[in-house]
């Protein structure tokens, strides 16, 4: 018996919710909007496409990067090996088998940077603002629950007064009230992580983006030292660098 009025209530609930939103589409309900909060949410949501479009090109980025640097290695073998068997040009394959070698060193610490951009932003999108999504979900659910006994409330109340429609009006006055409840703690969950996300984004993406411009910065500026002073900063760890002499490119 517990369960069929479980059931009952379920799809009770249901039927009410579907003729709501099929209701609102038609243009026919009316609807609570909080258009403060449902402004922020919008903003939230278009900020998250453009988010992704950036990690989307920060990915295909770092991927290009991975193989620019794979063929930098494999050029900066192929130049050294000619430099040990071409004695008439020895020093010239030599000085290009060091510019590659360096120049691939170096992307390695930039793809290092770009994958600690990358995983951190999609950390902020993919966990942080889709956590807060589902609050928003959660709470347009509660929405449109409490309109539609909102409505229910106002229908009963136009219609008669009598023995048999009070105790129908009681009950729809109970649990409108327990809907609007359920909504207004809803909207205020929502008010909060928004503000809780704003803060955080900012926060996250300030290092992210300093991290960013200094390490691209460094990098095409051939500043070796400025390029692994921003990832110290920000406490990247790469594989332990070779204790090679200083490169022909290095010494320049």
């Amino acid at each position: 018996m517990e369960k069929l009025e479980l059931v009952r209530k379920w799809s009770l609930n249901t039927y009410k919710c579907t003729r709501q939103i099929i209701s609102e589409k038609l243009g026919r309900g009316s609807r609570t909007v909080d258009l403060e909060l449902e402004a922020q949410i919008d903003i939230l949501r278009d900020n998250k496409k453009k988010y992704e479009n950036i990690l989307r090109l920060a990915q295909t980025l770092s991927t290009q990067l991975f193989q620019m640097v794979h063929t930098q290695r494999q050029l900066g073998d192929a130049f050294a090996d000619l430099s040990l068997k071409s004695l008439e040009l020895h020093e010239e394959f030599g000085y290009n088998a060091d510019t590659q070698k360096l120049l691939a060193k170096n992307g390695e610490t930039l793809l290092g940077a770009i994958n600690f951009f990358i995983a951190s932003v999609n950390t902020l999108v993919n966990k942080t603002i889709e956590d807060t999504l589902m609050t928003v979900k959660q709470y347009e659910s509660a929405r449109i629950e409490y309109d539609a006994y909102r409505t229910d409330l106002e229908e009963l109340n136009l219609g008669p007064r009598d023995a048999n429609t009070l105790p129908k009006i009681e009950q729809s006055q109970h649990l409108f009230q327990a809907h609007k409840e359920k909504y207004d703690k809803m909207r205020n969950d929502v008010s909060i992580k928004l503000k809780f996300l704003e803060e955080n984004k900012v926060k996250v993406l300030h290092n992210q983006l300093v991290l960013f411009h200094n390490a691209i910065a460094a990098y095409f500026a051939g500043n070796q030292k400025q390029l692994e002073q921003t990832l110290k900063q920000f406490h990247i760890k790469l594989k332990t660098p070779g204790v090679d002499a200083p490169s022909w490119l290095e010494e320049q």
